[in-house]
């Protein structure tokens, strides 16, 4: 059944659509056919290496709050340098990878918080990414499973100045019961009801499964994007949620 109008709104506010186009006309294209329904929008490598900063900047002037998703991981300082760039171009969330170390985690907080608070994007620290099985863990040398060195890296992002971290939907229980109900997860892997192909991903759910565990924002590519009306499907995405939040 569908949501109420307060939790379909709240459910459009969880979705972040991943802008995964190589040009700033298809990416402008694809947020007209949304008409503003989506909570945010992700802008990743491939949109970010075709088109630089200046299409963040014209994004956040626009009114769209932006997931700016370079997974940062690099020397303390370039990453701090880097972060600094990110929240001057306008970005609400910003990505670095957790195994970059707590050096590395500390000065991207430390940069962040010299900004003016309505710079300061939220800091997410990357765990495992989506297309790691159990066999590609090991085979990168570390140690246990997924779930354990999921839980380990959240734990490490936490203690040293990360708002949250970006995770597959598979983890988002165990790191909700380990760093508790104010850590921000972001979730991607997420597959429409019905939808077989994972693509690339090891660990997927469906939006409802992702925020059911506990999830706070989901993000969306190619269920919403590749759909003949992509308004419509996140319509559909946005109510599943919805009945839920009710």
């Amino acid at each position: 059944m569908p949501g109420s109008a307060v939790s379909l709104s709240n459910a459009r506010r969880r979705i972040i659509v991943a802008l995964d186009v190589p040009t700033a006309a298809q990416a402008r294209k694809l947020l007209w056919s949304l008409r503003g329904r989506a909570g945010m929008v992700k802008v990743g490598y491939q949109l970010f290496t075709s088109e630089g900063p200046e299409l963040v900047r014209e994004l956040a002037r626009a009114g769209e709050k932006v997931f700016l998703d370079l997974k940062l991981h690099d020397i303390p300082h370039i990453v701090a340098e880097g972060c600094d760039n990110a929240g001057r171009m306008g970005a609400s969330l910003l990505t670095v990878h957790t195994s970059g170390g707590p050096k590395m985690l500390r000065a991207a907080r430390k940069a962040l918080d010299e900004l003016p608070a309505r710079r300061r994007p939220k800091l997410l620290g990357v765990t495992l990414l989506t297309s790691l099985d159990a066999a590609a863990v090991r085979a990168v040398g570390f140690s246990g499973g997924v779930n354990k060195n999921v839980i380990r890296l959240a734990r490490l992002a936490k203690k040293n100045g990360c708002d949250g971290v970006i995770t597959a939907p598979t983890d988002v229980a165990a790191i909700r019961r380990a760093c508790g109900k104010d850590f921000l997860i972001v979730t991607p892997g997420i597959r429409g009801a019905g939808q077989r192909k994972a693509f690339d991903q090891a660990r997927v759910a469906t939006a409802a499964e992702a925020i059911r565990a506990g999830a706070d924002y989901i993000v969306v590519g190619r269920a919403i994007t590749a759909a003949t009306s992509p308004a419509a499907a996140l319509e559909k995405m946005a109510a599943s949620i919805a009945s839920i939040l009710d």
